[in-house]
């Protein structure tokens, strides 16, 4: 391991113990005094018009007429002290919304704003066809009315508990947990709620997520670019559509990273940290992720690039799980991170 890799672990991890030696209720309220914005919004980005025949089947509405698909829902809030920090953009994963940045499922403080708290604009995105940013029923109205074959109707799906419970590494198999797990499980109920279908099957490709991304970061003229699971190969994507407004990508246990033996032309300029959990090597969906993902950084490197992969169990941290953002020591993750935006990515100019 470099001198480098070693000296960002150790800041890293200086930074969580420093938060870890607050008082509980200094980690878990809402902050010290009321939350002071320069401004607060929401705006789309991207979309296109289609027009279909197949948009209804009940009497009281049209079936032929245009829609507009592939936007982008964009939720944003910026601090009254932001002075020179990159805003930040986050990007929720599988069968989520922006919800997963908010207000945790026990009550605590969510990333979105802790980081408005630190000084950042943070921008909050629901994926195309995905939560508020609305798709289209045409394909499946289209099977109903008899217009389309069967084999046409588009995949959507859910996930359901059990699955789940596996997938985010709550323990190894429904209902059993994970010794020390992290996640606030009496609040399980509140996560379940924030679970919505799937669409990401049925979408173009790329998926439109990924184009509107980088319009926003050149909207933003800069932006970190924070992913999670399903969404974590897309920062990585954008950057291969253009690096521009692009300052840094945090991908957080990503459902893919780029293959190492690709081009790696367009990651060299960009810093990259690659964020993983607890009892990773447990599982056989995430292992062969985490293996890919060094194998990536361990080629940026050797070309030049300025990456690198932290393993919160190498870093002594335990008991995390997929959804570290909402687990009981977040805002200590959350410390970290911004420690690493300060040393890798800096401020504007």
């Amino acid at each position: 391991m470099s001198k480098i890799s070693l000296l960002s672990r150790a800041v890293a991890l200086l930074s969580v113990l420093c938060v870890m030696g607050l008082p509980a209720s200094a980690q878990n309220k809402a902050g010290p005094g009321p939350l002071v914005l320069q401004s607060q919004g929401s705006f789309f980005v991207g979309g296109r018009d289609v027009k279909s025949d197949t948009l209804s089947t009940l009497p009281a509405y049209a079936p032929s007429g245009t829609i507009t698909v592939d936007q982008m829902y964009v939720h944003y809030e910026v601090p009254a002290n932001a002075g020179k920090h990159y805003p930040l953009t986050l990007i929720h994963g599988c069968c989520l919304t922006g919800k997963t940045w908010e207000t945790t499922p026990d009550g605590r403080m969510g990333w979105d704003e802790f980081f408005v708290r630190r000084g950042y604009p943070v921008y909050v995105i629901d994926q195309s066809w995905r939560g508020r940013s609305a798709g289209s029923v045409a394909a499946i109205n289209a099977v109903k009315m008899g217009k389309a074959p069967v084999d046409q109707l588009p995949t959507v799906f859910s996930a359901g508990h059990e699955g789940a419970w596996t997938i985010f590494r709550f323990g190894p198999e429904y209902p059993k947990v994970y010794d020390g797990m992290r996640y606030p499980l009496r609040a399980q109920a509140e996560f379940w709620k924030q679970m919505v279908p799937d669409w990401s099957n049925a979408v173009p490709t790329p998926n439109p997520t990924v184009p509107a991304l980088s319009e926003l970061a050149q909207k933003l003229q800069g932006t970190v670019l924070i992913s999670h699971s399903q969404s974590g190969i897309y920062p990585f994507q954008t950057v291969a559509l253009s690096t521009k407004g692009v300052a840094g990508i945090i991908s957080i246990e990503p459902g893919a990273c780029p293959n190492a033996a690709g081009d790696l032309t367009p990651y060299k300029t960009v810093p990259i940290m690659v964020l993983w959990g607890d009892n990773v090597d447990l599982s056989p969906r995430w292992s062969p992720r985490l293996k890919g993902c060094r194998a990536f950084v361990a080629a940026l490197n050797a070309a030049g690039g300025k990456a690198e992969v932290l393993v919160l169990p190498e870093m002594g941290i335990h008991g995390n799980s997929h959804m570290l953002m909402q687990d009981n020591n977040s805002l200590q993750i959350a410390a970290m991170l911004d420690t690493w935006i300060a040393r890798h990515v800096g401020h504007r100019p």
